[in-house]
């Protein structure tokens, strides 16, 4: 790192924060695309004891193209700068890029925690997000593959059928049916399992609200944080008849090989975990994570949330319903931003007229307390 904290191009070829910012920022938090950052050589190699050798790399290891998700959740133009942006925020996504190391992000809703994943594909040119939702129900399973053992039966009870009318009509051989079908056709790859294929630059994983899962499934997630390595029973099985074999992923019409019956990382996944904070995780888990703290945004990194959003030429209205949300946000112990995105696209498309009753009710109905129950 250089010892000028003035400076104002850091070693990887970006433009300093504010004349302050250290050297070895690559993520800088503002969703802006970074064209001329090449990430490959931009990145350090990993610590030791963070290095994976997963095989086979793909011929062509271009990311899938971003579906569309980020501009839906950061807006379609760049308004927020370096000087919006909570510093703790940059530091700790590059911490976790370098130390290869997955990064809880807890804190309010509304406040942009999963904002965070599409910030970073977005600025690093790393495609799509790779999504994994999470509800009470799963399962690690759920987000490494699922085997789809019923399709297959069916499938293959279906040629058995058509391979013996077949002979009987003298068209074909009556073992034709015994082929056995391949059972890569069958096997799709989670959001978990598809981050986890070797590649050289890191998939950018989601997993959304882990707090609302079963109590086992972080302690679940901590064998392939540690080690980087999918095992797919059902594949390993036949590697003796098949040892390749290819499997849907969870990017849509893509596959990917699997050697063994088994995945492993080349590049570790950049990971963004979100939690609402309703409940404690385990040591071991927290161990494992670096951990990140939100905040809700101020009035005016609201404005320009909003602004990247929505082009609103009546700016005094958009600042106006900016300081009522803020408000009404410390009334009521904190709303989600996208509350304010709400009242601001309905006032601008013709909804608000100064001094019409019925807009103040629509607006207190939209930033009503997300606890209370009572109208």
């Amino acid at each position: 790192m250089s010892g000028n904290d003035n400076s104002s191009e850091s070693m990887s070829g970006l433009p300093a924060a504010h004349g302050k910012a250290p050297d070895w920022r690559i993520y800088r938090g503002t969703g802006r695309p970074l064209p001329d950052v090449n990430l490959a050589e931009s990145l350090p190699p990993p610590p030791p004891w963070r290095v994976f050798a997963g095989e086979p790399l793909p011929a062509s290891d271009e990311p899938p193209a971003d579906d569309g998700e980020a501009d839906r959740r950061l807006g379609s133009e760049f308004h927020l700068t370096e000087r919006d942006i909570d510093p703790n925020e940059v530091d700790m996504v590059n911490a976790a890029l370098y130390l290869r190391r997955p990064l809880l992000v807890t804190g309010p809703p509304g406040t942009g925690k999963s904002s965070i994943a599409f910030k970073i594909v977005r600025e690093l040119g790393l495609g799509r997000v790779l999504r994994w939702p999470i509800t009470s129900h799963t399962t690690l399973k759920e987000g490494l593959y699922l085997y789809d053992a019923i399709g297959r039966a069916q499938a293959a009870a279906t040629r058995q059928i058509a391979a013996k009318a077949d002979a009987i009509a003298g068209a074909h051989g009556s073992t034709e049916f015994l082929a056995e079908l391949p059972i890569g056709e069958f096997v799709k790859l989670g959001p978990l399992g598809t981050a986890f294929l070797p590649r050289r630059l890191p998939r950018v994983l989601l997993i959304d609200e882990l707090d609302k899962s079963e109590a086992d499934l972080p302690n679940d997630l901590l064998g392939i944080f540690e080690d980087g390595e999918v095992n797919i029973p059902e594949l390993a099985r036949a590697r003796d008849r098949t040892p390749e074999v290819s499997v849907f992923t969870d990017d849509p019409a893509a596959t990917a090989t699997i050697v063994g019956g088994s995945l492993r990382c080349r590049a570790f996944p950049m990971i963004v975990i979100t939690s609402n904070g309703e409940r404690d995780f385990p040591p071991a888990f927290l161990r494992r994570c670096l951990r990140l703290e939100t905040r809700a945004p101020d009035a005016e990194q609201l404005a320009k949330m909003v602004a990247n959003h929505l082009t609103d030429p009546d700016g005094e209205l958009r600042n106006r319903l900016v300081r009522e949300f803020v408000e009404r946000s410390a009334e009521t112990g904190g709303l989600p931003a996208d509350k304010l995105m709400d009242a601001v696209y309905l006032a601008t498309s013709g909804a608000y007229e100064a001094g019409d009753p019925s807009w103040s009710r629509l607006r207190d109905a939209l930033w009503r307390e997300l606890s209370s129950l009572v109208p």
